[in-house]
């Protein structure tokens, strides 16, 4: 990573908002945003994400999120929207270090 922006922040004893931009080696960057919540168990949930992972030119490389648009996929409303493929495919829950870890191994 290269650099790190938070470009807005909101925190309570309950829930969370983040939103930032990270740029990696490459020049790549990625902007994401995550909304989270408290669970009862101590842990923590992410309830809404989206990671928008662009090169250097700000063309989509792939990005990552749950807003429900593709009721019919599995998994739904987890989805995925890659630069080769028209369509979104099927996704899984994601975070911000599963998605780090995932683009640094195509780095």
């Amino acid at each position: 990573m290269r650099n790190l922006e938070i470009i807005r922040e909101r925190a309570t004893a309950s829930d969370g908002y983040l939103r930032g931009r990270l740029t990696f080696i490459d020049g790549s960057s990625l902007q994401f945003s995550e909304y989270i919540q408290r669970r009862s168990d101590s842990g923590i949930q992410v309830v809404t994400y989206g990671y928008n992972w662009v090169d250097i030119e700000n063309q989509l490389i792939c990005r990552w999120d749950n807003i429900p648009h593709f009721p019919g996929l599995p998994n739904f409303p987890h989805h995925i929207h890659r630069s080769n493929i028209g369509e979104a495919e099927p996704g899984k829950l994601m975070d911000i270090f599963i998605v780090i870890d995932e683009i640094t191994q195509h780095l």
